[in-house]
């Protein structure tokens, strides 16, 4: 049975101590309501949560389209009630990293990205939630933790490479970085100290192999070198990794990432408020494609190591 009390003062709780706007809060509060007045949805709801109180490698994809579709029959937005099923599992999460010894500020640090998702959702799609849901699983399976200003978690390379002049065979651990929207500048100084904290981090888990960092963006596709200052912290990102690899995009339907909004087929509706949006604006009005890179660097005694 859903203790719609409880979970209700811990959603609470939560959103307060992530800072989420009121008006979202009211939002994703109603709804929570909506789901706990309804007896079925609320018995939905109870088996969902119970299922990450079980383990915490649950099947999160499924457990989203069952509450999706829970919310359908309800009259509540998909992206509402998918944002809204992590609230509800952050107290159980919350109690799995005081089990397991982690400092209660990671845990914080690491759930910020509901908000961070939530912004997005707002800017992009004008609703309160979130449309990339599933990529919470990471957290909640405590495997990707936020440390400092990147967010980290362990990955097999899928082929060998050499980084820093030290050979990387397939299958090699690796610490892979995400760059969330904290709405703040990509600090440079502030990057170097995730490295830092990660390297310590994950160090465990990499059992002596070298720590490896990588990293897939749009923000290591190599053409970005070609408009951006040479000082700007985007710039000293990029000039951190080997970029191994680069490809382009299918469509423009990626560049929300920088633009903060979706695509809508005219390149003159996108905010050219910065040198780096209007030389994209420029590149999609010529009909050329963006794209990504992959990269990887080697850390060694608290530094980059160069080749």
């Amino acid at each position: 049975m859903l203790d719609l009390t409880t979970v209700k003062t811990n959603v609470t709780d939560l959103m307060t101590r992530l800072d989420f706007p009121a008006d979202a809060q009211a939002v994703l509060l109603a709804a929570l309501d909506r789901i706990g007045t309804d007896k079925v949805a609320a018995a939905w709801l109870a088996r969902l949560m119970a299922q990450y109180d079980e383990s915490e490698t649950c099947a999160y994809r499924q457990m989203l389209a069952d509450i999706r579709a829970m919310g359908e029959a309800l009259g509540l937005h998909e992206y509402t009630v998918s944002l809204l099923l992590f609230l509800c599992l952050g107290e159980k999460l919350r109690a799995r990293y005081a089990e397991r010894g982690i400092d209660e500020a990671v845990y914080y640090a690491s759930m910020a990205d509901l908000r961070y998702k939530l912004e997005e959702c707002r800017l992009v799609h004008g609703e309160v939630g979130s449309f990339v849901a599933s990529w919470f699983s990471g957290f909640f399976n405590l495997t990707r933790f936020a440390l400092g200003r990147l967010q980290f978690e362990i990955i097999k390379t899928k082929q060998d490479y050499t980084v820093g002049g030290t050979r990387l065979p397939a299958g090699s651990k690796a610490i892979n970085i995400h760059i969330p929207r904290t709405g703040t500048r990509l600090d440079h100084g502030e990057v170097l100290d995730a490295y830092r904290r990660a390297a310590e981090w994950f160090a465990p888990q990499l059992e002596g192999q070298p720590t490896v960092f990588t990293c897939s963006s749009w923000m290591l596709d190599p053409w970005n070198m070609t408009v951006l200052a040479p000082t700007s912290n985007m710039a000293a990102f990029y000039g951190d990794f080997e970029i191994v690899e680069s490809g382009s995009y299918d469509s423009y339907s990626s560049v929300w990432r920088l633009f903060d909004c979706a695509y809508t087929g005219d390149p003159d509706a996108l905010p050219g408020n910065s040198s780096l949006r209007r030389a994209y604006i420029e590149r999609i009005r010529l009909g050329q494609p963006t794209g990504w890179g992959r990269g990887f660097f080697l850390w060694r005694d608290g530094e980059i190591v160069r080749a």
